[in-house]
């Protein structure tokens, strides 16, 4: 029987026995399975599957079907893709989107259907700022959000003096302008930025060698997937790693690829919504089932996918599957699950949930994750946002 439902839950259909009248709810992952953030939005669709497998058994006789479209990372596919899962395929609710370049093209269109979408990873503080919806409901994080608590943070460990660093794009500017703003006002320094050229910067040894000459306590930065990896192992190999401390928002060491960064990313510290070393019942079994399935530790991504997931179902139990009561029951779901305590705020429809900071150590030929503090149930402002 177990195995019959994995079957289900893998081919995209959660079936629960229960009364003859029941409603399906379609759901569209919105995800770029192609292009630079391909391994994302596989990570986010196993975290999806993984919660209907583990939270979707008794769903009073309703299902869940999924349809898949690929984003390419494109804003104008992205646009293309979401109508047609709305008008062709007739989808109650979306799920996904990495980029927020695709988020930004995608909005009005979510807002004037008056379709559902769960935000599984795009940050851009707009979208639940200035540009919310009722209907956009973020489970990820803001870009502000991740960056805010670590700026107070520094400044307690005695650090003053700070040069920053990101790929010059609307989310780089946000993460570093929010940790400038906390730093700042705990009476910290910024002593020089540099933004770099987005998906282009291959070398930073120019930037680096920009950064040593002001003489900072520490360095902190915002990169992401491949330009992240590179950041991290060029930061040790220029010699930096010795003198100059490293800090940054978790996806410069991201569970996805801390692995390939290996001992170059030791003493890195960062901060993020997630650590795979949370020690909680929901945590270990998130980990334990997705290594399972997965062979790997479940990363960021995968948890925002098994909370969209989660998200989901709890809806669907509070609405007993009536499709207009399902819409309106998703934003306010609240649970706690491998992240921590979860719930959205009705104000602007971003997720409230802990920021942990932590380091990077080498231990065993491998990389831990060790939480060093946390910063618990951080909200965003209205900052624009109007219902």
């Amino acid at each position: 029987m177990k195995t019959k439902f994995a079957a289900l839950v893998a081919a995209g259909v959660l079936i629960s026995v229960g009364p003859a009248k029941a409603e399906d709810i379609k759901v569209g992952l919105l995800l770029p399975y192609s292009s630079v953030y391909a391994s994302l939005g596989k990570d986010i669709e196993a975290g999806f599957r993984l919660a209907l497998e583990h939270f979707g058994g008794d769903l009073g006789g309703n299902t869940v079907s999924i349809v898949k479209e690929d984003t390419e990372v494109k804003p104008p596919v992205g646009l293309a893709k979401a109508k047609k899962l709305v008008l062709q395929d007739k989808v109650d609710l979306m799920v996904g989107v990495v980029s927020s370049g695709v988020l930004g093209a995608i909005r009005d269109f979510v807002h004037g259907s008056k379709t559902p979408l769960i935000v599984a990873n795009a940050g851009n503080n707009h979208m639940t700022g200035a540009k919310c919806s009722p209907y956009l409901i973020r489970v990820s994080f803001s870009n502000g959000q991740i960056n805010r608590p670590m700026g107070p943070w520094l400044a307690k460990e005695g650090i003053k003096k700070v040069y920053v660093m990101a790929p010059d794009y609307a989310a780089g500017h946000q993460m570093i302008e929010a940790f400038r703003s906390g730093f700042e006002k705990a009476g910290g320094q910024i002593v020089g930025e540099t933004f770099t050229p987005f998906r282009k910067t291959k070398d930073f040894a120019p930037y680096l060698t920009a950064a040593k000459a002001t003489n900072p306590d520490a360095i902190y930065v915002f990169y992401a997937g491949g330009e992240a990896i590179g950041f991290v192992k060029q930061y040790a190999s220029f010699g930096l790693k010795s003198s100059i401390p490293l800090y940054g928002a978790g996806f410069l060491t991201s569970p996805l690829y801390v692995h390939v960064q290996g001992e170059a990313a030791d003493g890195v510290t960062v901060a993020l919504h997630y650590v795979p070393t949370i020690d909680t019942p929901e945590n270990k079994r998130f980990q334990a089932d997705f290594m399972k399935q997965q062979g790997r530790i479940g990363s960021e991504f995968a948890v925002q996918g098994y909370d969209a997931g989660r998200m989901v179902v709890e809806a669907i139990k509070a609405s007993g599957g009536d499709k207009a009561k399902f819409k309106d029951a998703l934003s306010k779901v609240s649970f706690t699950g491998p992240r921590g305590p979860l719930k959205i705020d009705p104000a602007t429809n971003n997720v409230v949930q802990n920021i942990y900071i932590y380091e990077n150590k080498m231990q065993d030929g491998k990389i831990v994750q060790m939480i060093k503090g946390v910063s618990e149930n951080v909200q965003d402002a209205v900052n624009g946002c109007s219902m």
